[in-house]
């Protein structure tokens, strides 16, 4: 009995030790230097969603082929594209671990817990009425996850190795996409309240209230990933064209250019001491690859994978047949980029700035 103790003793202390660097998963260099990451924690929407959603009753959730046809075990596990997304590739990167898994889950392990989950929720945004018609996880409802998170880490580890686990952890947020895409230039609420720059002001202090919200709670590190070319998305293109629809790039990139200097604020005020934050943009490297598609080796930037109408995603296309040439499409389906898209554009971040979080 007494060396069956031992052995579980072994055990626990084992998984509490903090985990090893290891060189980019992906060819990107990830260069932390000798900072310490003990966990990759995600916020966002169905970028990043592994699968948060799957026992939610919307239409925002994926796990039914012919989504995760190209992940480990061609398994449908609620992640939005063919394979991994970026919140695997954000943990594979710095070596914590090769697949970040959802929090609402049945099958988590103190493993899991200790290294990190993501809270994002298929359909959510920064704004609270983008969740209500996808009811998706709101960002505030991410935030209240979070804590109950911390909760239930003390309970098992106790509050030193929490403490730990939390302020030596890296973040990420991820969202606003819906915000534009599936609100405001959908909805006719927020247009009745709002011009486009009025609205995106709001956005903008939605975010920045989250983030320091989530710095509040213990995050010190957190990279802020800002809005996609949402224009460019298949169901987003003008109507009959292949060219993307410029008021919705627009809008993206004024609440990008706004984030940033905000950012830049936060750095400088520094309201919890030893706190980091860094603007992380997807806009241009994703606009990238559909500026020059054939360097990167795709063929079709306009057509999704799956379909390119507002029905072409999520539970609209369940069991549905996908293209046969997946690595020749950026978009999956006709929202959301595929493996390969995003494993070039998560690259492309940790080798531009990413050390801004080290």
């Amino acid at each position: 009995m007494a060396s069956l103790c031992r052995g579980y003793l072994l055990f626990v202390h084992l998984l509490l030790l903090p985990v090893a660097l290891l060189p980019c998963a992906h060819g990107a260099p990830a260069d932390t230097g000798k900072i310490k990451i003990s966990a990759v924690f995600v916020f966002g929407d169905s970028i990043v969603d592994p699968g948060n959603n799957n026992n939610r009753l919307t239409e925002a959730k994926a796990d039914f082929p012919p989504y995760g046809q190209d992940f480990p075990g061609g398994a449908a596990t609620g992640r939005f594209s063919n394979g991994k997304v970026p919140g695997d590739m954000f943990a594979s990167g710095f070596g914590i671990k090769k697949l970040l898994p959802p929090y609402i889950g049945d099958d988590l392990q103190l493993s899991d817990l200790l290294t990190g989950v993501v809270f994002a929720s298929g359909g959510s945004g920064y704004d609270p009425l983008t969740s209500i018609p996808a009811t998706a996880t709101s960002s505030t409802g991410q935030l209240e996850l979070f804590l109950e998170y911390k909760e239930r880490l003390k309970y098992l580890v106790g509050e030193e190795e929490t403490t730990r686990v939390i302020s030596e952890g890296i973040y990420f947020t991820v969202m606003g996409a819906n915000d534009l895409a599936n609100n405001y230039f959908l909805l006719p609420l927020r247009r009745h309240q709002y011009d486009l720059p009025s609205y995106v002001n709001f956005l903008v202090s939605s975010a920045v209230n989250f983030t320091m919200k989530l710095n509040e709670m213990g995050a010190r590190r957190i990279g802020f990933i800002g809005i996609p070319p949402v224009g460019c998305c298949p169901s987003q293109r003008i109507l009959g064209s292949r060219e993307c629809e410029p008021l919705r790039n627009q809008a993206a990139q004024l609440f990008n250019s706004k984030i940033t200097n905000e950012i830049r604020r936060l750095n400088e005020e520094q309201s919890v001491p030893g706190s980091k934050f860094a603007y992380l943009d997807i806009y241009y490297n994703l606009l990238d690859l559909v500026q020059r598609p054939q360097f990167y080796g795709f063929k079709e930037v306009a057509e999704g994978c799956c379909g390119s109408t507002v029905l072409n995603a999520a539970i609209f296309i369940k069991n549905h047949h996908a293209c046969p040439n997946v690595n020749d499409f950026i978009f999956w389906d006709s929202f959301h980029p595929t493996e390969k898209a995003y494993s070039i554009v998560v690259d492309k971040l940790f080798q531009q700035n990413m050390h801004d979080l080290m």
